[in-house]
């Protein structure tokens, strides 16, 4: 029923940037002064100052406690706005807000950091708490009836009652946050509240059928999905709610393609583009997301987003050597992506005759990246064996089998030793001698799936997807016929 920002769970493992500690206050001009009295915080406690950023958490400030219980957080620079918070002993923390006010009281207890709550010098942070303590007062009676209403649920007449108060205070509370944005409109809490709302979808139109469309609803919600987040509002990265927002819509509003990722994906960038922090932060959480997904293909998006911005000088915040190691990272996996037709390769075999994978004329080619001193390749082997010698004929299938050691003979005693009968082949006795960087093989086993045009239709798989993959691209194949 009721959310705010407050209930995000502290891990102090993902702090980082420690500022320095100091035990009383320093008069600041231009700063910021931030004083906090917590009763129940004794002499020598450390406290800290952090902000949310993104899925981060980053320490800003640490200070040491007086006798009185007082810490005192000051700097020379103004803290970037956003949500902030201030940690105590046990990992207990309380939330605020960094806008306008440069200098800030805070007093409460340990017994209750939001209900004993007193704030000074800030006129947004003694709203906030205000609208804190009616939701939470809410709260705690809306549990309490909703504990009763499930005692009483054999009761109709009872239950129903409860029930009727719970909407009361269900519309009590909606009524409450509605004021609260419209009295204090340019609120950080304001824009929170409303990057937390999902969009008013209409009803669906009727087509000429006389059926409602059916796709209208999840078309309309991805196409309204950010309209009320303020996205020229570089605040909004400063607080635990984008980062949801934007992870959220990736992983289940866009279709997982990377075609349709890419779309989006640059639909989001032109939308953030006026503001450099937002802009910085989006095309670096979809270049990063992508890059390290294990979802095969997804690395396509992650060559989109080089290709697209960081190749054509849009990120100035990479250093020249950065810009480089992810530009040739993009650049070797673009060759290799799915849907490409995959490099030739010409080894020799073990009679030191060559074999090169473009003689190859069935249907689908298995490409089997070895090392015979690898413990995941002897688990792996029996299963392609055994895959092979049952299906070959059914899916008109061969095994392209690159050892990548230099050892013939423990090459010849690895195959023997599995009864591998298929094209067997030296990676390091090649015509194609930087296979291991064409292929992008830095570990082994690696399989990769082609169809009869050589192109790559799978890659990176275990040897239980192999038949799956045949089987789904045979699929699809009949079904464009």
């Amino acid at each position: 029923m009721l959310t705010f920002f407050t209930n995000i769970i502290l891990s102090l493992l993902l702090f980082n940037n420690v500022g320095t500690t100091h035990t009383t206050s320093l008069p600041v001009a231009g700063g910021y002064k931030i004083h906090v009295k917590v009763n129940g915080v004794v002499t020598g406690d450390t406290c800290y100052l952090a902000h949310y950023y993104g899925q981060y958490k980053q320490i800003d400030d640490t200070c040491v406690s007086n006798a009185k219980g007082e810490t005192f957080f000051d700097g020379k620079k103004e803290l970037p706005k956003g949500i902030y918070f201030i940690v105590i002993p046990k990992k207990k923390y309380f939330d605020f807000i960094v806008n306008d006010a440069l200098e800030i009281w805070f007093e409460t207890d340990t017994a209750d950091l939001v209900k004993n709550m007193k704030v000074k010098g800030s006129i947004e942070n003694k709203s906030f708490y205000e609208y804190l303590n009616y939701i939470m007062s809410n709260q705690s009676i809306f549990d309490k009836l909703k504990a009763k209403q499930e005692a009483l649920k054999d009761n109709k007449d009872s239950a129903d009652i409860i029930k009727k108060e719970m909407e009361r205070i269900d519309n009590a509370v909606k009524d409450y946050k509605l004021d609260f944005m419209k009295k204090y409109p340019e609120s950080l809490a304001t824009k929170v509240f409303m990057a937390s709302k999902e969009p008013d979808i209409p009803e669906a139109p009727i087509l000429s059928n006389g059926r409602k469309d059916s796709t209208f609803t999840y078309l309309y919600y991805k196409a309204h999905y950010w309209d009320n987040i303020d996205l020229t509002d570089d605040r909004i990265l400063r607080t635990p709610v984008f980062y949801n927002r934007l992870n959220y819509f990736f992983d289940k509003v866009v279709v997982q393609s990377p075609d349709s990722i890419c779309a989006e994906a640059d639909k989001l960038v032109a939308k953030v583009k006026s503001s450099k922090e937002m802009f910085k932060y989006v095309v670096w959480y979809i270049t990063y997301t992508f890059e390290t997904s294990k979802v095969m293909g997804f690395d396509a998006v992650f060559v989109h987003m080089v290709e697209t911005y960081y190749m054509t000088k849009q990120c100035d915040w990479l250093s020249d050597v950065l810009l480089e190691n992810i530009s040739k990272r993009a650049m070797k996996l673009k060759p290799i992506l799915l849907g490409k037709t995959a490099p030739n390769m010409i080894m020799q075999d073990t009679s030191l005759q060559l074999q090169s994978m473009e003689t190859i004329t069935t249907k689908y080619t298995v490409l089997l990246f070895w090392d015979y001193n690898c413990g995941h390749c002897k688990a792996e082997m029996p299963k392609i064996v055994e895959l092979y010698n049952k299906e070959k004929k059914l899916y008109d299938l061969e095994v392209f089998s690159i050892c990548t050691d230099t050892s013939m003979v423990e090459m010849k005693k690895f195959i023997r030793l599995n009864k591998m009968n298929f094209i067997n082949v030296d990676g390091p006795r090649a015509l194609t001698p930087h296979y291991a960087e064409l292929y992008d093989i830095y570990s082994t086993p690696v399989i990769y799936v082609l169809d009869e045009k050589k192109t790559i239709i799978a890659k990176r798989i275990d040897a239980e997807q192999i038949e799956e993959i045949i089987k789904h691209d045979l699929k699809i194949k009949e079904m464009k016929k």
